[in-house]
């Protein structure tokens, strides 16, 4: 069965953030990783490299909250209504086909459904009332 989670964009303040929502919320982050552990780090400016790539902080119920740094050296920008994503987390492939296609139907997909150098089958998507989505199944670990 799919799980739903938060996904919080920001320009540069994800740590600041996350260290706040961990004040408030308790726990400790399940993960943290940063821009200059990406395959790609070495096309990133300087001041981009310990920026947070992904991090996630569970805040109760199996709810996760998780974050990244939208880095205007990758063109990114964010608005109002484009700070944040549903994430989805799948049990399987096959699952993560079916939900994201049924999702992205009449929308806009922003990344297909692919392999990814973190282990996970992933894309991303908004739909047809602009809601951004993420689909994502993580392959088992060896």
């Amino acid at each position: 069965m799919a799980t739903v989670n938060p996904y919080l964009n920001f320009l540069g303040n994800t740590e600041e953030a996350f260290n706040f929502y961990k004040s408030v919320f308790g726990g400790e982050f399940v993960m943290i990783q940063r821009f200059k552990e990406t395959p790609e780090s070495d096309k990133l400016p300087a001041e981009d490299q310990d920026k947070i790539m992904h991090v996630a902080l569970p805040i109760g119920n199996g709810t996760i909250l998780m974050g990244t740094d939208a880095l205007e050296s990758m063109g990114h920008t964010i608005t109002p209504g484009n700070n944040f994503s549903l994430s989805i987390g799948t049990d399987s492939k096959e699952e993560a086909e079916k939900l994201f296609h049924g999702l992205s139907e009449g929308g806009e997909v922003e990344m297909p459904l692919q392999n990814t150098f973190w282990g996970a089958y992933f894309g991303m998507a908004a739909d047809k009332f602009g809601i951004k989505w993420m689909v994502n199944y993580d392959y088992p670990k060896n």
